[in-house]
């Protein structure tokens, strides 16, 4: 049987100690930080997988995208 892949979006930003912080909207509470984004993304892959094995139910939100606005 064929393990079924999911895709996520991982936000990133740069926090005051210069970490990267990744955080996946779709799944309640799941975040991580890395030193780069190549150890953030590895870091964020094992977090995604840990909330997916908590989750008691399928989130029905979808990623629609980011907007940036100037106030």
């Amino acid at each position: 049987m064929t393990e079924t892949k999911k895709e996520f979006y991982v936000v990133i930003e740069r926090d005051e100690d210069e970490y990267y912080v990744g955080e996946v909207p779709q799944l309640k509470a799941c975040y991580s930080q890395g030193e780069t984004i190549d150890e953030l993304m590895a870091n964020m892959k094992e977090v995604i997988e840990l909330c997916m094995l908590e989750a008691t139910e399928e989130s029905s939100s979808e990623f629609v995208g980011i907007q940036k606005i100037v106030v």
